[in-house]
């Protein structure tokens, strides 16, 4: 059972941002979980990818594991199956019967009391083992030590790989842990409010600002804040975070009219881009007539006049070079 309600098939995932169903990666070695793991709101439930089980097989260019061929009749496995390439298999070279002649020359012959032309009895032949019985036990007994060799190596391959992979996981995992357990407990819900959007009743960040923006920077682009790496730094340090009583992106994101869906991928990414800078990005696209002074009224309106006196710092003769 998948994830995901709006992608049936469950070798894709819903992706907010564009609002269809995109593929998950593939990996050799590795099959993709349902949906990547994830639900129609960004919820994560497993990680995207998980590694095949025992026996089977993923070159990378398929989405699940393929059981690992045995070998037919009179075949012998060459390279035994790996989690990324199937088994290997090569014909049985069998060794010819013939006995050579003894290094005399002479042919024994017997009488009837079973002695040789020499005087010397010779054993019966009924009680000599069979040429081909000897050749055929030895092919059989390099075939097991070939089998044997040809299914080693390559586990010890599989080994030493595991072995570098491990630590490179678990330090993935780490980094992936601050934001796991909001996104496990988002609910599939579409009448879900999120808490951290309600009003709230908190004081402002700070009273009226020092340094208000000036006339022609409130007359300014919204694009011009994109382009002022060092205000948009300084904005994304103080809206970005998510402190008690202090209203953040999230809000000003609520006040633009972005889902909440939306907004809380976009916290789950953060690691990866600032949601702020996403917000921005959002708004001019939508509103290429906005201005500076839009947003500082935005600002105003979730009381971060911190903020709006960052804006005062937009170097617009240097903007213009």
């Amino acid at each position: 059972m998948g994830y995901s309600d709006k992608c049936a098939d469950r070798e894709k995932r819903w992706d907010a941002l564009t609002s269809k169903c995109v593929p998950c990666p593939l990996k050799p070695g590795h099959k993709v979980t349902p949906n990547c793991g994830y639900d129609d709101y960004g919820g994560r439930h497993e990680v995207p990818l998980k590694p095949c089980d025992p026996n089977t097989f993923n070159d990378g260019n398929r989405p699940d594991c393929k059981p690992c061929s045995p070998c037919p009749t009179g075949y012998k496995s060459e390279f035994q199956c790996s989690s990324t390439t199937d088994t290997k298999c090569a014909k049985i070279r069998v060794v010819g019967t013939e006995v050579p002649e003894k290094e005399s020359g002479q042919r024994t012959t017997g009488n009837e009391r079973g002695e040789t032309s020499t005087g010397k009895f010779q054993t019966h032949p009924t009680t000599t083992s069979s040429p081909t019985a000897l050749t055929t036990s030895a092919v059989l007994g390099s075939a097991i030590t070939g089998d044997v060799v040809s299914w080693a190596v390559p586990l010890a391959i599989l080994i030493v790989i595991m072995l570098v992979l491990l630590p490179v996981w678990v330090l993935h995992m780490k980094r992936q842990k601050r934001g796991q357990n909001t996104i496990l407990g988002f609910r599939r819900k579409s009448s879900y409010i999120n808490a951290g959007f309600s009003s709230m009743s908190a004081t402002p960040a700070n009273s009226d600002p020092e340094d208000a923006p000036s006339p022609d920077v409130l007359s300014a682009p919204l694009q011009t804040v994109l382009d002022d790496l060092d205000v948009l730094e300084e904005l994304v340090i103080l809206l970005d975070p998510e402190s008690h009583g202090v209203k953040n992106t999230k809000h000003l994101a609520s006040l633009v009219s972005f889902p909440n869906t939306w907004i809380t991928y976009t916290y789950s990414m953060r690691d990866s881009k600032s949601p702020l800078k996403a917000v921005l990005e959002g708004v001019t696209s939508r509103h290429p007539d906005w201005t500076v002074g839009h947003l500082a009224k935005l600002l105003q309106q979730i009381e971060r006049n911190d903020a709006v006196a960052v804006l005062s710092k937009i170097r617009l003769s240097e903007m213009a070079v």
